[in-house]
């Protein structure tokens, strides 16, 4: 029999729900199936950088959060002008 597995509920923005299922669709995957690869993954890469901020700037940018913004807006470590070091 296949491994037993808990279920997991996630609130993402609506486009990038979009995104993923035009993923799965293209490789003929469940929504559920890509999110769990994609969160196997993750973890792994997580787990090699020891802390989220340490993963954000493995990959090259940090979330930052601007007054008054109703989102988070990412920004590039490589602009030296904004602050990267935003709260979550």
């Amino acid at each position: 029999m296949g491994e037993w597995k808990a279920p997991l509920s996630l609130r993402i923005r609506r486009d990038l729900r979009v995104e993923l299922e035009e993923f799965a669709a293209r490789e003929r995957r469940t929504l559920g199936n890509v999110g769990e690869l994609l969160l196997e993954w993750a973890l792994e890469q997580l787990k090699s950088a020891g802390t989220t901020e340490r993963l954000l700037r493995m990959s090259g940018e940090l979330p930052v959060v601007k007054a008054g913004a109703t989102a988070i807006e990412r920004t590039s470590r490589r602009d030296s002008s904004k602050n990267t070091r935003g709260r979550f």
